[in-house]
């Protein structure tokens, strides 16, 4: 298994798959990583839905303003905060942002985990809130935050271009910048040197 800096590395967003299915070792293995994330107060503020139906996966791909491509991935996990689950605990800060930080750090650790496993991802995060939550039966107070596709690649996808750090990255203070020394060229992207 390559490891984690490999993964981050190669891992590219796929939107051609195989017709071919994700193991259910492998996607328990996916699953136990998005729930192995670090959650504020490890509430784990979030709930995942895993979708294999076809028809579902299509209405979904249509509810993320006709993304067809995600049709064809057999898998769709869909990455629902829950706020009220983090407002215990947290008060305002743990419903508006805590229970989100929760669901994408989740979301972000099983594409990183089907990466590993040989698997191509690709992270939704354009789509109606309502429909998503319409074609799961998911409650009201839940909000869709991600839908992660994922299935056997059936492209190699491209590397993108990434801002130079000193635009985005600073030391101490807002606008100082940070100097750095490339130490990691296999995992650094064109650009962000």
């Amino acid at each position: 298994m390559p490891d984690i800096f490999d993964v981050m590395a190669e891992r590219r967003s796929i939107r051609k798959y195989l017709e071919e299915d994700v193991s259910e070792r492998d996607l328990n293995i996916i699953l136990e990583a998005a729930c192995s994330a670090p959650s504020a107060g490890n509430l784990q503020a979030y709930d995942i839905v895993v979708v294999r139906d076809p028809t579902k996966r299509k209405l979904l791909a249509k509810a993320s303003y006709n993304q067809t491509f995600m049709a064809r991935a057999p898998v769709h996990l869909v990455f629902f905060s829950v706020p009220r689950r983090s407002a215990r605990v947290y008060g305002p800060r743990g419903m508006e942002l805590y229970s989100l930080q929760d669901a994408t750090i989740a979301a972000t650790f099983a594409m990183l985990a089907a990466h590993a496993l040989g698997y191509g991802t690709c992270w939704v995060g354009a789509f109606d809130d309502n429909a998503v939550r319409g074609i799961l039966d998911a409650p009201q107070d839940r909000r869709p935050v991600a839908i992660i596709t994922i299935g056997r690649p059936g492209e190699s996808g491209y590397r993108t271009s990434r801002m130079k750090m000193e635009r985005f990255i600073f030391e101490d203070e807002y606008g100082r910048p940070f100097h750095h020394t490339k130490t990691m060229d296999k995992l650094i992207r064109p650009g962000c040197n």
